[in-house]
């Protein structure tokens, strides 16, 4: 033991980071037996490792087309999907998800794969009047790359098209599942880590994903490419690769990263996430640093090639990804000398160092979006702002978001289903444990008290100086906040959840760590307990909820929605082809796919011109006078609009969250039914314009004439000329 401790004081010298050390010296006491002997590498320690790869490996495919199976088993069973109408599979792709598929559906129809791309560049069906470039505004790449692969594929005479998207859909699922097994693998160094991951994704379906019945959202294309991602970094944060290894880890993680970035809107917030795990770590002397240049620069090099692809839409280029990783590597060429010196020192450089990054962050964005006269993310900030309680606002697009559950906090009764899986408790009790010993590593590593530390305090910290799991322990944690404040975002965090909720379960240096401070170390315990937790769990799991989820398989639905399928059904059988329709975003969505009208506006809220069209549109349910109405809807070029009771009479939101309510406040006046309005609102002269039209007055049967009639819709044609 002593020829180790005088090579680790060599590496110190050199500047070698405890992880490095602490690395070697527990491959050395692997290699060394207890008579002092070095131990031989023999061919049967390589023939069980193959074992296991190969065991291991197949038991993740495996699983992962189980949850395909899964998922598409459930998908047919909630819809019956096999056996309803066209019309209604289509209505089945609600709000935003319709818009995407219409897109799959148009490039199948048209008369060749160029003809079809021309389409989509000059679109002037998405929004009546303008002509719009459908592939720079949205990520429907996968949508065109699909319908091409359907087209010359030799499949058209054994699958429908509509059975091809959802299959490539649930099999993502499979790659996703995959993704986190690995994960989960490459950081407890047993496979036996990832089964229990899959498991506790399956068990949580209802918290880890929806893609069963929300197929064509953007997310559940993104976040197996994003989960791919997550283990081919952790692969690379692993010490002494080989340099073909390490390359090629590179090029896995940045096609991911693009196709995580292609398929998604959100792509740059979550790798702005992601970037700044990179630099807390960085900071704090916990990863390589030149790994984590590399990754810095195939996030930007990604996200510009996306960029690219989308007609550099100008969204992209004033993310603050970009102004942050610029400022990021520049700030790293002025401060070469960040992480030398005492704590004090260190604190004082690492300080201005933060600050001038974000000095130059808000610098560089604001420069961009100036150049750019860029304006379409800034709903984003208006929502944040009121939010977290910097100011109430009576904006409508930022009132919208905060009124959805969706962009509300997680509700707590998400913790009491994770828990039901003992997942939950299982999560906090490694991030317990990872979260101090990461705490001590950090002060150590800023204060420069790991050079000195004896070779026993070392293992103590061990758990977070890998940087692998110092990567998924900062990256859960911010994620984690996220979800926390969102609930849209928590699928990021329930899944990583799962991986790393099961990597410390079945870690040895979880388990060390815990035995080790109640005095109860020996291999033997350190190796019975590593394995038997996570089997005892697997266990609980197979006997509390396999019975439960075969009984979901077995139930039958059947989709029912005839006030839909009637509307859909008349207007393709009662309006010119080139009609333009308005109504509320969620159902124009769902007309375009099904009818292939022109519509007002649509779901896909990116765009500054069209929330103003859309709050526009909107005022038919506000208190308006019909003369306004009507000017408004034609200057749109609008043939027909649709009501909708359900949005008109709302009861599925409190009093202020009402649609109705969100346009009295943005138009300043005093909201319906009882309750307190702020005092400078006023009551308006007119009634609500949805109610009124109702009752056929002279006032609005000269500009309205009702067409359609069923217990949900209600359509009007709009006269040709006042």
């Amino acid at each position: 033991m002593k020829v180790i401790d005088i090579m680790t004081t060599i590496r110190h010298r050199k500047g070698i980071k405890v992880t490095e050390v602490a690395e070697d010296h527990l491959t050395q006491e692997k290699n060394v037996k207890p008579d002092g002997r070095v131990r031989s590498v023999y061919t049967g320690g390589k023939l069980w490792k193959r074992l296991s790869l190969t065991v291991g490996g197949t038991v993740a495919i495996s699983l992962g087309l189980l949850t395909s199976v899964y998922v598409a088993t459930l998908h047919e069973n909630d819809l019956w999907f096999s056996n309803i109408k066209e019309v209604e599979r289509e209505i089945s792709f609600r709000t935003e998800c319709g818009l995407y598929y219409s897109y799959y559906k148009e490039m199948l129809q048209a008369t060749s794969i160029q003809q079809g791309l021309h389409d989509l560049i000059y679109d002037n069906k998405t929004e009546s009047l303008r002509t719009i470039n459908i592939l720079e505004r949205m990520n429907v790449y996968q949508e065109v790359f699909l319908s091409i692969l359907y087209r010359i594929l030799p499949i058209q005479k054994y699958l429908e098209p509509v059975y091809f998207y959802i299959y490539t859909l649930f099999g993502l699922q499979a790659l996703y599942v995959i993704a986190l097994y690995v994960t989960s693998w490459l950081l407890s160094g047993t496979w036996l880590s990832g089964l229990l991951a899959a498991f506790w994704y399956i068990t949580n379906r209802i918290d880890t994903t929806r893609v069963e019945f929300t197929i064509p959202l953007r997310e559940n294309w993104a976040l197996p490419f994003f989960a791919v991602q997550i283990a081919a970094i952790t692969y690379l944060f692993r010490s002494h690769l080989q340099p073909l290894h390490e390359k090629l880890t590179l090029l896995a993680v940045f096609i991911s990263t693009f196709l995580f970035s292609l398929t998604w809107q959100f792509n740059q917030f979550m790798m702005l996430m992601q970037a700044l795990v990179l630099f807390i770590l960085d900071c704090l002397d916990m990863l390589p640093t030149t790994k984590v240049t590399w990754l810095y620069i195939i996030q930007l090099t990604g996200i510009l090639l996306v960029c690219v692809l989308q007609f550099f839409n100008s969204m992209i280029l004033g993310s603050l990804l970009i102004s942050f990783n610029v400022s990021v590597l520049l700030a790293r060429t002025v401060q070469k000398n960040m992480k030398m010196g005492c704590l004090l020192n260190r604190l004082v450089k690492l300080f201005f160092h933060v600050l001038m990054v974000l000095c130059l962050t808000l610098l560089v964005n604001n420069f961009i979006k100036k150049i750019l006269n860029l304006e379409s993310d800034e709903h984003i900030f208006k929502f944040l702002k009121a939010k977290f309680g910097f100011g109430a606002t009576r904006d409508f697009d930022a009132n919208l978001y905060l009124c959805e559950e969706a962009f509300g906090l997680l509700p707590f009764n998400t913790f009491a289903r994770l828990s039901d899986t003992l997942l939950f408790y299982a999560y906090l009790f490694v991030l317990l444990l990872m979260a101090i010993a990461a705490a001590v590593v950090a002060f150590q590593n800023l204060s420069g008290s790991a050079n000195v530390q004896s070779m026993d305090k070392m293992e103590i910290s061990t758990i977070v100086l890998k940087p692998g799991a110092t990567y998924n322990l900062m990256h859960t944690i911010l994620f984690g906040c996220l979800a926390l404040s969102t609930m849209r975002m928590k699928y990021l965090w329930t899944s990583h959840m799962c991986v790393f909720a099961s990597f410390g379960l079945c870690s040895t240096e979880v388990w060390g760590f815990v035995l080790k401070s109640v005095r109860l170390y020996t291999p033997q315990r350190l190796c019975v307990i590593r394995y038997l937790v996570p089997i005892i769990i697997l266990l609980y799991l197979s006997c509390k909820f396999c019975p439960g989820m075969v009984d979901e398989l077995s139930e039958l639905r059947e989709f029912y929605d005839p006030d839909t399928v009637e509307l859909m059904n008349w207007i393709k059988s009662n309006t010119p082809k080139k009609a333009v329709i308005a109504g509320s975003m969620q159902l124009l969505a769902g007309v375009k796919l099904c009818t292939g009208r022109i519509l007002t506006n649509h779901p896909h809220y990116e765009d500054k011109s069209l929330r103003e069209r859309t709050k526009q549109v909107y005022q038919v349910y506000a208190k308006r006078s019909p003369e306004d109405v009507y000017s408004i809807l034609r200057s749109f070029g609008t043939n027909y609009v649709i009501l909708e009771d359900s949005i008109c009479y709302e009861r599925r939101h409190s009093r202020g969250c009402r649609l109705r309510d969100l346009l009295d406040i943005a138009n300043g006046h005093v909201m319906d039914g009882l309750g307190e309005n702020e005092p400078d609102l006023k009551a308006s002269l007119y009634p609500r314009f949805c109610e009124e039209i109702k009752k056929n007055l002279s006032s609005y049967s000269m500009y309205f004439t009702r067409v359609f009639q069923n217990k949900t819709f209600h359509v009007y044609k709009l006269a040709k000329h006042k």
